[in-house]
């Protein structure tokens, strides 16, 4: 009988064997498979037409043409294991970490600007003996407002322009992403039930409807709290005083004007001399020598007697710091979005 390389096979296979072995690519192989041993390829044509023969030459021509089509798919496996072999090879060499090389230092983040100033201002009150609190973010109507001196009809309400949630109110009323850190006063002078001194500073992101230059749905206060027996508006001054003195060296001055605030009475808003000028007056200043940084005063008598103490027994002062605005003025940002929108070359200057 003739073997699979005798006769028109044998022209056949080594015509497909050298197609194979000069494919370089996985395409041109599935290219040369598709061409002999696909559904029409010559390969497979030629078997159908086996059939066609007489009766006594199906076997042996069948036989010759079933161990053709073996060499070839034989053929086609080795190559496709040696393409993906060379791929593999040369992946790897492509990849290969050269362990002589000089390391590359990775790049390191830093804190934000706001970040680092935060963690000062309570390193300064941390040293001037306010632990510090933390609040939830989403609060109450009672303890962002009533608690607070801030009923329902008062006006501040409109200013503080509050977002409230979509939640089903709950017994202390709706709920609203806090405006201030204040609600954190009350919370914790709760907690104390009563003990004396409170000494606290509660640090965190506040919520409003405002957005320009100076202002910013989400921006950062810190809170100030201090309650005992006797206290009165010589040691607040006396407190922030040393805080601005903490903060922009022993030259600075603070002074305090008469304002309004419902949770504390009498109230101030507290300025410092001209960082820029050392109080002699400049642009920044608008030449008056001081600058605006915080507002302050006594706690009101309804807030202490809401956080469970007596207020003819004790008292305490208040303050609250606007990081924002501590940074534009430190580092002379004139647009308070620039500390939100992540621009590289602001922040590596920090």
């Amino acid at each position: 009988m003739d073997t699979p390389r005798e006769g028109p096979w044998e022209a056949l296979v080594a015509e497909a064997l050298e197609r194979i072995a000069a494919a370089d690519q996985p395409d041109d192989l599935e290219s040369a498979r598709v061409h002999y041993l696909g559904r029409s390829g010559l390969l497979t044509q030629a078997l159908r037409d086996v059939g066609r023969l007489p009766a006594q030459q199906r076997p042996a021509a069948g036989q010759l043409g079933n161990a053709a089509r073996d060499r070839v798919s034989t053929a086609l496996e080795a190559r496709r294991a040696a393409l993906a072999a060379g791929v593999l090879e040369r992946r790897l060499a492509a990849e290969a970490v050269d362990v002589t090389l000089p390391g590359r230092r990775p790049v390191l983040g830093h804190a934000h600007p706001l970040r680092q100033l935060r963690a000062e201002i309570e390193d300064v009150l941390g040293r001037l003996g306010f632990a510090t609190v933390e609040g939830p973010e989403v609060e109450s109507e009672w303890y962002n407002f009533e608690a607070l001196n801030i009923p329902a009809d008062h006006p501040a309400r409109a200013m503080h322009d509050s977002f409230y949630l979509d939640l089903p109110p709950g017994p202390e009323g709706r709920w609203l992403l806090r405006t201030h850190t204040s609600p954190v006063q009350m919370r914790h002078l709760q907690a104390m039930r009563g003990r004396l001194p409170v000494r606290m500073q509660a640090p965190g992101r506040v919520y409003r409807r405002d957005d320009d230059a100076t202002h910013s749905p989400m921006f950062h206060q810190i809170e100030g709290l201090a309650v005992d027996r006797d206290l009165g508006m010589p040691h607040l001054k006396g407190t922030l005083a040393a805080f601005a003195r903490q903060m922009w060296g022993p030259a600075a001055r603070i002074r305090l004007r008469p304002s309004y605030f419902p949770f504390t009475e009498p109230s101030a808003e507290v300025d410092v001399s001209c960082v820029f000028c050392g109080g002699g007056g400049c642009r920044t200043c608008k030449d008056s020598g001081w600058i605006e940084i915080l507002g302050a005063g006594l706690v009101h008598p309804r807030v202490l007697s809401a956080g469970g103490y007596d207020p003819e027994a004790v008292s305490g002062f208040a303050f609250g710091i606007g990081l924002e605005r501590v940074a534009m003025l430190r580092y002379r940002i004139p647009d308070m979005r620039l500390l939100y929108e992540g621009d590289l070359r602001l922040l590596q200057q920090f």
